[in-house]
């Protein structure tokens, strides 16, 4: 079992920077593919970055060239870097992991791919 802690949220006004942390509590190295998911009051989770072992990352087509994705194996931490906030990206913020043995992995947002979910953190940008 796979337990997976973020944190970074918070409130932000539009236009602002936000950057959140997810550390799991396996060596990242040991992950196939991890990601980021969000799900905004009445609407469904979506995919909004994910990064697999071969350092490959993808973003879905909202928060391209916005949003950074990345990880840092001696923190065995992973980032998602958020910058130019809008109100449209209020959500609740999920982080994912796919276990994963030594095979190159690249990235994915098809949820059902995942095996590990965080609690969540909520972040919140006004106009």
């Amino acid at each position: 079992q796979v337990q997976l802690v973020e944190s970074g949220g918070g409130s932000v006004q539009a236009g602002g920077s936000l950057r959140l942390s997810c550390a799991p509590s396996t060596h990242i190295l040991t992950i196939a593919y991890m990601g980021w998911f969000r799900q905004a009051p009445g609407k469904e989770r979506e995919g909004v970055a994910s990064i697999g072992n071969n350092g490959v990352t993808t973003y879905a087509d909202s928060v391209k060239g916005r949003f950074a994705i990345s990880g840092d194996n001696a923190k065995n931490t992973l980032y998602l870097q958020m910058n130019n906030l809008t109100p449209e990206d209020t959500a609740m913020y999920y982080c994912a992991a796919r276990k994963g043995g030594t095979t190159s992995w690249g990235p994915s947002l098809r949820q059902n791919e995942y095996n590990y979910w965080g609690q969540g953190t909520q972040v919140t940008v006004s106009s």
